[in-house]
């Protein structure tokens, strides 16, 4: 029987070769733009499952309660003893790790070749909490003496051109000189789904050495290290919120004090601040407690895309649907005939759907291809490194053979239900018309064209918003920036010569250093202190006297940083207008206030003391509001990011020269440079991403939208020759005839644009309230995108219009 289904669905195939080629076709799309949607958010929900013990690691965060109004937060970022502190405070607690993220490149030597690498640091414990499998080495002593590293496949590939590196010797610069190294593991490439990445990774012992490490060591006031713990099974640790508090009062004994000496409230029989520890497979779709080495992901922007994935493939199953109801008259006497020498209504059903699962299969297996062709496309605009891996997705598997057929019956069900339920002698007395104008099928292509304009008009004004975030003023200047990244060398002293030799040429008018760069990837330091009692966030950068002027700031109180005024690099500091509004003080009064509490430990007397104020700027993404920061010279610091202000115009003269002086002071050190404008644009690579997935799959489902047109259109045509015929007879024109095949299909379109637009301002406005500073939704994206999907849908109509208008009406009469 399901021998005989199919020899007769090849043959309705072959017989109708434009419409099979556009179900296939359709289909096929949408299967394959389902697939890479579905392997993209599978990804994302599987991060860190592939750990042996997922379930029993949790990551360490800090949870601060709302207080005085202020919004409840949570910080992952812990003090270097807190690891130790908590295996050794509660029996739980199995084993622990510190992860210390890397901070940028490090320069690495090897056989006298320097490159820059980056280089995180953990304890010996992290390769047997984790599941990371070793090519090469010992899990359980890859990290025992304090100069061991452990690299990745690929890394040892691009550095030493093999992949077994153990034993071999690495020199990374520390501090100021180059240290040697031994490989003592080669790990296997970290899976696309790792919330935890690295290339190289040290001992945090031999960190805690280092002059940055050092800062850290012992020091529970000072945070930057992610702490993971395993537990043993079966521990409520996670849940036991007095435990865990009781564990923070330990070592924070005067907090909540000092909280309600400043007026802070807090709900009752709560802690205001304590430890909290979230499972480490649910770290990556968190949306309270933010940060990490990978982005993270709102599981809401996941089931978004999945949603709009969805749609192109539901127009993929409408255009199956209406196409093969349209044609279901040309296959009435075949039901009539069949129901005649006694077929029943549930055989008919049963071939029907066949017939569509078989359409679907080879649809499946044209489009799984067509998903492999497109991946590598499709991991650019997503940011992922994605693979069709089974192993690594096993789901995947069961997920696409129940797509698979979900389809064909979705597609298929309707189709079968109506062709099953002619009735025999009329079927066989051809007075059975269906010509696809019914209003099911009218329904269906409204659906169709309303999810295709709807990403239209979101596609629209999320690139509005990008450029707008993009070309906004930040409130200082931008271009023709060049950053140097002098990370890694001995900056105090090639920082005075760079700077005298470059500001030499007419093309480079200024050139100021800081600390820090600006941008996406660049850094920052967020100092945390009480001040007269009140727990306070700053972001505080080191620059020099020239940082403000070149970066074109307002001062509007007080004055800038002066080289001849030696108290200016102990205790001078220069804060915006939020820092000015957060600590209570205004315009008028706040030159002159003293810092206090700020954790220099120079003595009241070298507390920091505002010498001015600037007007606020956007150095962080336009999304957040402007936070509280304030600039130094403090030289305990130094300044790793040279700010280059080059003339307009071509800016190669001037990056030549900058390299040239680069490779007299520093060496064979590689010369590392960006664009200030190209660092500030990175913080919008998310919306960017989303804007080209959006308008990828919105093109797609323009595309398919018009293919079913197309088929319906051709279909209306066949079905109406006769009295397309009888009109060209009786004068009616070519653009008679176009109008009067499009103008069903186009009302249909128009009122496709009233549902749509009022969904996609709808969900566009909730999508914009994320953003401090956004657009307004304006008139014109939705008359634009009216306009669009008019004009595509009146050319794919009148294509097939024109033919059938153009067509030899002798030909026409004659027909059937």
């Amino acid at each position: 029987m399901l021998t005989h289904y199919f020899k007769i669905a090849l043959r309705n195939l072959k017989r109708q070769k434009v419409l099979s080629l556009i179900n296939i076709l359709g289909l096929s799309i949408g299967l394959a733009c389902f697939s890479l949607f579905l392997l993209y958010s599978v990804n994302e929900f599987s991060f860190d499952r592939f750990h042996k013990n997922a379930d029993t690691v949790y990551r360490v965060y800090r949870w601060t309660e709302s207080m005085n109004g202020e919004n409840a937060q949570g910080d992952i970022y812990m003090p270097s003893p807190l690891g130790p502190a908590l295996k050794m405070d509660i029996p739980d607690v199995k084993e622990f790790v510190r992860f210390r993220e890397d901070w940028g490149d490090e320069f690495v030597k090897i056989d006298n070749q320097v490159s820059k690498c980056p280089l995180a640091y953990t304890d010996p414990s992290f390769f047997t909490v984790f599941t990371f499998p070793l090519k090469y080495g010992n899990p359980k002593t890859a990290l025992n003496d304090l100069q061991n590293v452990v690299i990745t496949q690929k890394k040892a590939k691009e550095l030493f051109g093999m992949e077994n590196v153990v034993g071999r010797t690495i020199e990374i610069k520390i501090d100021q000189e180059f240290v040697p190294f031994t490989i003592s593991a080669v790990a296997e490439d970290i899976p696309a789904n790792s919330s935890i990445v690295f290339e190289l990774l040290g001992n945090f012992s031999f960190m805690e050495t280092t002059n940055n490490g050092k800062r850290g060591v012992n020091n529970w006031n000072r945070s930057g290290y992610i702490t993971y713990v395993e537990l043993n099974d079966g521990s409520g640790l996670p849940n036991d919120i007095q435990k865990l508090a009781s564990f923070r009062h330990k070592y924070y004994p005067e907090e909540e004090k000092r909280l309600k000496a400043a007026g802070y409230t807090w709900e009752a029989n709560t802690p205001p601040i304590r430890f909290g520890m979230q499972p480490l497979k649910e770290g990556h779709t968190s949306t309270i407690i933010q940060g990490g080495t990978v982005d993270q992901v709102n599981p809401k922007s996941i089931w978004i895309l999945l949603s709009i994935a969805a749609g192109v493939l539901l127009i993929a199953c409408i255009n199956f649907t209406t196409l093969a109801i349209g044609r279901s008259a040309r296959r009435s006497k075949e039901v009539g005939l069949r129901k005649v020498i006694g077929g029943q209504r549930k055989q008919l059903i049963l071939q029907f759907l066949s017939e569509s699962i078989i359409l679907s299969v080879v649809s499946a297996i044209i489009g799984f291809l067509l998903a492999k062709l497109m991946l590598p496309y499709f991991n650019s605009l997503s940011g992922r490194e994605l693979s069709f891996s089974f192993s690594s997705y096993p789901e995947m598997v069961w997920m696409l053979i129940g797509l698979v057929l979900l389809v064909g019956l979705l597609a298929g069900s309707y189709p079968a239900l109506i062709l099953s339920s002619f009735n025999p002698v009329e079927a066989l007395k051809s007075k059975i018309k269906i010509n696809g104008s019914n209003l099911f099928t009218k329904s269906l292509v409204t659906v169709q064209f309303a999810l295709s304009v709807g990403l239209i008009i979101c596609t629209m004004i999320i690139l509005k918003q990008t450029k707008y975030m993009s070309s906004k003023h930040p409130g200082f200047n931008k271009e023709n920036i060049v950053v140097v990244d002098a990370d890694g060398t001995n900056s105090n002293e090639i920082y005075p010569l760079f700077k005298q030799a470059l500001l030499a040429r007419a093309d480079i008018s200024m050139v100021a250093g800081a600390e820090l760069g600006l941008g996406e990837g660049t850094g920052w330091s967020l100092s945390g202190f009480e001040y007269k009692g009140n727990p306070k966030s700053v972001f505080e950068y080191y620059v020099d006297a020239d940082y403000i002027p070149l970066m074109e700031m307002q001062l509007i109180d007080g004055r800038n940083f002066d080289p001849t005024i030696a108290s200016d690099t102990i205790n001078s500091v220069i804060v915006n207008e939020a820092m000015v509004k957060d600590f209570g003080w205004t315009l008028d009064n706040a030159v002159g206030q003293v810092l206090t509490g700020y954790h220099r430990n120079l003595g009241p007397d070298k507390s920091p003391t505002v010498i001015g104020v600037i007007k606020d700027f956007n150095f962080r993404p336009f999304k957040e509001e402007v936070k509280p920061q304030m600039f130094h010279q403090f030289a305990d610091y130094a300044p790793y990011k040279y700010f280059v202000k080059i003339q307009p115009g071509n800016p190669t003269p001037a990056l030549e020269a900058m390299q040239r002086e680069w490779q007299i002071l520093a060496g064979n050190l590689p010369f590392n440079y960006n664009f200030l404008d190209e660092n500030l644009n990175n913080f919008y690579r998310a919306e960017r991403r989303l804007s080209s997935i959006i308008g990828w799959a919105g093109g797609i489902s323009v595309f398919l939208a018009c293919l079913g047109l197309f088929g319906l259109v051709a279909l209306a045509a066949v079905n109406r020759t006769k009295e397309i015929g009888i009109r060209k007879v009786l004068g009616a024109s070519v653009a008679n005839i176009v109008g009067l095949l499009s103008k069903d299909f186009i009302k249909l379109v128009v009122i496709a644009l009233f549902i749509a637009a009022p969904l996609a301002f709808y969900f566009m406005d909730k999508w914009l309230q994320d953003f401090a500073y956004r657009i307004s939704i304006g008139w014109w994206v939705f008359i634009i995108s009216g306009v669009l999907a008019i004009t595509i849908a009146f050319i794919t109509i009148g294509f097939q219009a024109v033919k059938a208008g153009i067509s030899n009406p002798v030909n026409s009469l004659r027909t059937e």
